[in-house]
């Protein structure tokens, strides 16, 4: 199986929002993601959607992709900003959101999007997650890893077997997530980050919410907020 990833930089915060799938059918068996729809196009993931999401739904809809689930890192409202938006043209698919962060996607004070006057809220989860699940997309296995401290309950999704992590505002290429906001934690976060992130492989893909692409290698290397 191989895993396609494609990236939109969406909203004024200019978050990063991806959609994954695989162009491999997989069998029917498998969880969702990673198969071909009843319509004939490739289930998939979106991890994160950011505020004026419609060149998300445009990119789905050409691509003939059936998302299947939204995985957010954490619930701040430049990362929930478009949850309804792809809802609303997608009924089907899940919201899955860190079970400590379920009151944030309908309280604009605690996602912060009060904070630009927007009032962001977004639909119920219909998933709650926490550290330690393993999520299938198909084949291929997904862990849910504690990263929080930008947010109390912030998470990662590590595939091994693609050597890729989507890491929403814990680690960036060359910084970390803010802590100087409500209820950030910065220990906290630097620990979640040595511990469940600089604990992968050096050629590790990580994919955050904001800015380039990097690696876990160059991050242990370099990142002076790691040093």
């Amino acid at each position: 199986m191989t895993l396609q990833i494609e990236t939109l930089v969406l909203g004024p915060l200019e978050t990063n929002s991806y959609v994954l799938w695989s162009e491999t059918p997989c069998d029917e068996e498998s969880d969702t993601g990673g198969r071909v729809s009843p319509g004939g196009g490739a289930n998939c993931w979106i991890v994160d959607v950011g505020m004026w999401s419609k060149p998300l739904v445009e990119l789905l809809h050409e691509r003939n992709l059936d998302p299947q689930r939204i995985l957010l890192t954490h619930c701040h409202g430049d990362h929930i900003g478009g949850v309804e938006y792809v809802k609303g043209a997608f009924g089907g698919v899940r919201i899955c959101c860190p079970a400590t962060e379920k009151e944030m996607l309908k309280d604009p004070e605690l996602n912060l999007s009060a904070t630009f006057l927007m009032g962001i809220e977004a639909p119920d989860p219909d998933e709650l997650l926490a550290p330690g699940e393993v999520l299938h997309m198909g084949p291929l296995a997904w862990e849910v890893l504690d990263t929080s401290g930008h947010t109390p309950g912030g998470l990662s999704f590590y595939c091994p077997e693609e050597g890729v992590v989507f890491c929403g505002d814990a680690l960036f290429a060359d910084s970390v997530g803010r802590t100087d906001i409500p209820r950030g934690d910065h220990e906290r976060l630097i620990e979640n980050i040595r511990r469940n992130l600089l604990s992968l492989p050096d050629e590790t893909r990580v994919y955050p919410g904001h800015g380039p692409e990097t690696t876990i290698g160059r991050e242990r290397k370099s990142n002076p907020y790691l040093s």
